[in-house]
């Protein structure tokens, strides 16, 4: 039975103009507070400040002359034997995002000529990344790395705010149609087959993605005009996720899944608590956007739990909390944490602190700022 979750929340402002750092004031007062909340020189101060917060620098100091990061697109993390030299392009333009960097920024503008060459279409090998050199030989690799680029530089555009330009809602809905198709198939309930001693994902199914997802979730005007798609979706995403470990073999390529989903990407332990706190917060916000939470019990289950830990003034208090919590996944390192100083108990409580004030504006609480 799916827990009821309460219909109003405190949001602690006075606590997070004391304690938190600036990319979590800037995100309290823009994405929490009413608009208006602020004085105009108080938005303009604390945006000055995201800038230059260390957090914000190290990213961009990273970015190359191409505006690629990492000579990557997908990478989470370094891993030399995958041909990610770093943190790849989209995950650093997202943790931007994430940060508060505003949008007319130069760090902005020199990836955006790079991602919206990837949503036009255009096919040259400059533009295969961390796939060039495997792509050689192998035409349906390219065209595999390809549009998994071109969904990845469409969530990227669209968190950044393009939700309407129309290269972006073009690729949003190839990416929805192309997911539909799956749903509606045999293959959602029969996605592998068996090559060898493997599973292996099968050549015509084409499953979400995270990126996907948060693609849906940003664009609130694609969900309204496909709806049942959307429902399908977050009941796809609630059952529970094949146990068998797959791999995705594409031509004489074999690639290990990332980001796909077939099932329920959440954890959660008796309790109630996650396995992965950072792609819990993720992935429920992503459901808050989408109107969709009340469909994934354990969501629901793990953000009822979440909740039981915060004190009267709003603040994210756990009995135990030796440091600030990290992604086992890797695949929400972009949005947490965005405070990197765990030294202070209040430090460390400060992310979870305002992503539960965030899924409580998107889940359409009633706010009470203390």
């Amino acid at each position: 039975m799916i827990l009821d979750l309460p219909t109003s929340h405190r949001v602690p402002v006075s606590w997070f103009r004391t304690h938190a750092t600036a990319p979590l004031k800037w995100r309290t007062i823009n994405d929490i507070l009413p608009p208006g909340a602020a004085a105009p020189e108080d938005y303009a101060a604390i945006q000055a400040e995201v800038l230059e917060c260390k957090q914000v620098q190290q990213v961009i100091k990273k970015q190359r002359k191409s505006g690629l990061w990492g000579d990557n697109v997908l990478g989470l993390a370094a891993n030399k034997t995958a041909g990610y030299k770093d943190i790849g392009t989209i995950a650093q333009y997202r943790r931007l995002t994430e940060l508060g960097v505003p949008r007319d920024d130069r760090v902005f503008r020199l990836a955006d000529r790079f991602l919206f060459r990837l949503l036009s279409r255009d096919e040259s090998p400059d533009l295969l990344a961390e796939y060039k050199t495997a792509t050689k030989g192998n035409a349906e690799l390219a065209l595999w790395s390809r549009e998994r680029f071109r969904e990845g530089a469409a969530v990227a555009l669209a968190q950044a705010g393009l939700i309407e330009d129309p290269r972006v809602r073009g690729a949003a809905h190839r990416v929805a149609s192309q997911i539909s198709q799956f749903l509606r198939s045999e293959l959602a309930e029969k996605p592998f087959v068996r090559k060898a001693s493997r599973n292996v994902l099968h050549p015509e199914a084409h499953p979400p993605t995270t990126l996907a997802v948060a693609l849906v979730a940003y664009m609130p005007g694609l969900q309204r005009e496909r709806a049942g798609f959307v429902e399908r979706l977050t009941a796809f995403l609630a059952q529970p996720t094949p146990k068998k470990p797959y791999v995705i073999a594409i031509g004489r390529k074999v690639i290990q899944p990332t980001y796909q989903l077939l099932g329920n990407p959440l954890e959660a332990d008796r309790s109630g608590m996650p396995k992965d706190l950072p792609l819990a917060l993720h992935w429920i916000e992503l459901l808050a956007r989408m109107e969709m939470l009340s469909t994934n019990e354990t969501a629901v289950k793990i953000l009822s739990r979440l909740l039981a830990d915060v004190d009267g003034h709003g603040v994210w208090a756990p009995k135990s909390l030796r440091s600030i919590p990290k992604c086992k996944s890797r695949l929400a390192d972009f949005m947490f944490p965005l405070e990197q100083d765990g030294k202070t108990m209040e430090r460390r409580q400060a992310d979870v602190t305002f992503r539960l004030a965030l899924i409580a504006k998107l889940a359409g609480w009633t706010l009470e700022y203390v």
